[in-house]
């Protein structure tokens, strides 16, 4: 009896949704992408529209042969990679392996989440391979590939003339990124300094408790500092009219001793309000990988493999493998309607009526136009598995 094929980039991912298809499935893993452009050459037609020449990767004959000989056997072939543009790609790559008689039983399926009803959904709504974003990466690749090879040899020449080393190479993003800093550092260098001095008092209350508090103001004026270091006589006049600077370190001794002189001091006002702050928006990847630096002083490289495998799956013992989180590259803050019921359900039971909102907060952007909202944002996959159940 013929089975149907999935295909997908991991063998971790391959283990857990396998456990969710059942016997009439194979799941198979290409173990990333099987095609790239050449090594040994700049392997893309300058002078013919940019076309690419693809070969397949060294080592990955085996897994084409593979992958053949089991869509030979196959009824429908669904090829599962990741939902992103290097997923898609790799979709092309194998449909390209595959000969034509294969075309009609190949679909598409895209997994936002490793779960059984995450699986289910996706298999339930194949699709085509997306050719605007297989065209997406391939027109990134063969940018990077470009400059990498056209630029790379330029800057490696200009590093050795200074430090006698060629440890660096130009790529599409990076690239970019440092002609950022370095405009950037050209304003920092280009920035004049204006000196200024704080003067700061710890107080004592009768019960014993220290704050600090900031001089605010002299006379009546608010202490600022000025606009510009260098002002004439006019505008300093001007300036003194309404605040009042401590620009030096002579006037700063001559305040600070003035007021050390006094014995008491006064509170003349209080003022208290209350401030109300909101829950932060779910994660996607920049911000994800910001807190877990912050957090965790973990680099977005790190970041992103733990991430990964959250999201293919992780062991947890009688329970098989389990996809813990949604796809964790995403720039939209969306959050499934499927799983909110259960969100508020939890956040009731857990931490009672006064922390559940009257509806779900909305935490969509409103400026769309940069957003791709094909996956929603990164968040537990169920709360089933709290950390502490989750741990070891």
């Amino acid at each position: 009896m013929a089975k149907n094929l999935v295909l997908v980039e991991s063998p971790a991912k391959a283990k857990t949704i396998n456990k969710y298809l059942g016997r009439n499935y194979v799941v198979e893993a290409t173990v990333g992408h099987i095609r790239n452009l050449p090594k040994t050459k700049l392997g893309v037609d300058v002078e013919n529209n940019f076309l690419p020449e693809y070969v397949t990767i060294r080592g990955k004959g085996d897994v084409v042969k593979k992958i053949k000989s089991l869509a030979g056997k196959s009824d429908k072939i669904f090829i599962a990679t990741d939902p992103d543009r290097e997923g898609e790609a790799i979709a092309q790559d194998i449909a390209d392996i595959l000969n034509s008689n294969s075309s009609e039983k190949i679909h598409r399926v895209l997994f936002n989440e490793i779960t059984k009803t995450g699986v289910k959904k996706a298999m339930e709504n194949p699709r085509k391979i997306d050719n605007y974003l297989v065209t997406s990466q391939r027109a990134r690749r063969v940018m990077d590939r470009i400059i990498g090879y056209k630029i790379s040899p330029f800057l490696w020449k200009a590093i050795i003339e200074i430090s006698g080393s060629a440890s660096l190479s130009a790529v599409r993003v990076q690239s970019v990124a440092l002609k950022l800093i370095c405009d950037r550092e050209e304003e920092i260098d280009k920035f004049i300094t204006t000196e200024y001095w704080s003067i700061w008092a710890v107080f004592k209350t009768d019960k014993g408790e220290t704050f600090k508090a900031k001089l605010f103001s002299i006379n009546g004026k608010d202490i600022k500092v000025p606009p510009k270091p260098e002002m004439s006589k006019e505008e300093w006049d001007e300036f003194l009219k309404e605040y009042f600077a401590i620009s030096d370190e002579n006037n700063a001794t001559e305040i600070f001793e003035n007021i050390s002189s006094k014995e008491h001091f006064e509170i003349s006002n209080v003022i208290k309000r209350n401030t109300k702050r909101n829950a932060p928006a779910p994660f996607i990847t920049s911000t994800l990988q910001a807190e877990a630096s912050r957090r965790l002083k973990m680099r977005p490289k790190q970041t992103m493999m733990m991430a990964q495998k959250l999201y293919e799956g992780v062991e947890l013992g009688k329970e098989g493998f389990q996809g813990l989180i949604t796809y964790m590259r995403t720039d939209s803050t969306r959050i499934s309607e499927e799983i909110l019921p259960v969100v508020r359900d939890f956040i009731k039971d857990n931490y009672g009526d006064e922390y559940l909102p009257e509806k779900p907060i909305n935490h969509e952007k409103k400026n769309k136009a940069n957003v791709q909202d094909a996956h929603e944002g990164i968040r537990p996959t169920s709360l089933q598995y709290p950390p502490e159940s989750v741990k070891n």
